[in-house]
């Protein structure tokens, strides 16, 4: 049997934090979410997020699909993709099966595509 692919809808906004919203902590959800203000902490799922361009996210990513048009520091891992647009900037480390960089973004990381990307990193063996 053929494994459906996910489909991801950034016209489908279940979550949103505005650019006057300020947060700390873990955030997981369903569905897609945009963050245009500033986040910090841990965020988790299986879903699309959406860096808006004035979003600033310092946070270790765990998601299905991440579109960046604004800042994101910290540690990136996607089940699907990661798309950085030309008004992008990331620092730190990109693991996604694929990887889409516009001109113009700013990238400073350590970058980890293809298919075993996707994959959690191997436990060390005794």
């Amino acid at each position: 049997m053929k494994e459906k692919k996910k489909e991801y809808d950034e016209s489908k906004i279940t979550g949103f934090f505005d650019k006057d919203t300020e947060f700390q902590g873990d955030l997981s959800f369903r569905g897609s979410f945009r963050i245009d203000g500033y986040f910090k902490g841990r965020i988790n799922s299986e879903s699309m997020l959406i860096i808006g361009e004035q979003g600033k996210v310092e946070a270790d990513i765990k998601v299905g699909y991440l579109v960046v048009n604004g800042e994101v520091k910290g540690n990136i891992q996607a089940a699907d993709k990661v798309e950085i647009h030309s008004r992008g900037r990331v620092i730190g480390t990109v693991s996604a099966p694929r990887l889409a960089v516009e001109e113009g973004a700013h990238m400073e990381a350590n970058c980890h595509a293809g298919e075993q990307a996707a994959l959690p990193p191997a436990e060390p063996k005794d």
